[in-house]
């Protein structure tokens, strides 16, 4: 049976991720409850920096840990040290600044891309992932961060089954046909459910721009939660330089509600760079027929609204599977819908260069 020293012995080994001293030592572990009848252990842990992808990571390494001895379920309450506890350990490890590496640094060279959508259901995150892959085909150097971190789905679309590895205290984000993929997906665990607040939220996208080796970049896309929430605007507000790329379907209301993710854009002096339709058609195979299911003119109608052009049109279409490359969401490069997504990649490039 597990008690609260035994807990406390377990725990007190683990280093702060970011001062690199033992819990013991920075006396972190604040407060330890066992639940007998339930086996529940609940701890609360007070470390440098609270929100941040290590913080993640720490998280699924006390949870293996307390199982591994015994615990059913485990619950964890992070804080942040005192002021006068970091004073003590500040420096001793030599912390180093690594502004120099951020993709938020001026002598970043990299072109931010945000995917948004006014609402969710219109395949902003499958035309996302479907960009950032024709872009790489096309020999740039790419990047994609998973910014919907309520409702991350990129990992998955893309059939990543691996997670980052941490190197240097920095952490390599996953390679997949040629993109380089962080997500929050990837520090969960089971597909838990994110019960963040959104000043957490903002902690935890700043560490994915100034924490990951990101290497050389031409472009980092970004697919954004649906809408104007939290997360969208912490983006506007860190990347005053970003690009935006609106998704919607034909239908007039997703276009009509797509306008307000494009009107937030140009209020915060964000340059969109054109609308893509998505879902605008359903092509048989039997007939070579066009089905408008979703209707017409919803992309035109939301582009002349904000001033900008229609990069292409997508249709209703499944990827084909392969089994040893599984990716049930990314079109093949000879796929008919992967070459409209070629076509549009040289658009947007095409549109960056003017």
């Amino acid at each position: 049976m597990l008690t609260e020293v035994k807990v406390r012995e377990i725990l007190g080994g683990l280093k702060d991720p970011f001062i690199h001293k033992t819990f013991a030592e920075i006396k972190a572990i604040q407060d330890v409850k066992i639940k007998d009848e339930k086996n529940h252990v609940s701890v609360k842990i007070a470390i440098a920096k609270t929100g941040t992808s290590e913080q993640l990571q720490l998280q699924t390494q006390i949870v293996n840990l307390l199982k591994e001895a015994g615990a059913a379920t485990v619950g964890i309450r992070f804080g942040e040290l005192s002021e006068g506890e970091l004073a003590k350990h500040r420096g001793s490890a030599g912390e180093s600044d690594e502004s120099d590496k951020s993709l938020l640094s001026p002598n970043s060279k990299t072109t931010f891309i945000a995917v948004a959508s006014g609402k969710g259901g219109v395949g902003k995150s499958t035309v996302a992932v479907n960009l950032a892959v024709s872009l790489a085909r096309l020999g740039k150097k790419v990047g994609l961060i998973d910014a919907d971190i309520y409702g991350f789905s990129v990992p998955d679309m893309m059939g990543i089954s691996e997670r980052p590895v941490v190197e240097n205290e920095r952490i390599l984000p996953v390679d997949r046909f040629g993109v380089k993929v962080i997500s929050m997906g990837f520090f969960v665990e089971d597909n838990a459910p994110i019960i963040w607040r959104g000043p957490m939220l903002g902690k935890m996208l700043n560490s994915f721009f100034k924490e990951v080796e990101w290497g050389e970049l031409d472009y980092l896309l970004l697919d954004l939660p649906p809408g104007t929430g939290d997360i969208a605007l912490d983006v506007h507000t860190m990347l005053p330089s970003c690009k935006e790329i609106i998704v919607t379907t034909p239908h007039p209301t997703a276009a009509f509600v797509a306008a307000r993710a494009g009107a937030m854009a140009l209020r915060t002096e964000h340059e969109i760079l054109g609308v893509i339709e998505n879902m605008a058609y359903f092509e048989s195979k039997v007939t070579g027929e066009k089905e408008y299911v979703f209707g017409k003119g919803g992309g035109d109608k939301l582009a002349e609204e904000l001033n900008t052009e229609v990069l292409g049109r997508l249709p209703l279409a499944q990827p084909n599977w392969d089994e040893e490359e599984f990716a049930p969401s990314v079109y093949q490069e000879d796929h008919s819908t992967g070459k409209i997504y070629l076509e549009i990649a040289k658009h947007v490039l095409a549109s960056l260069d003017k």
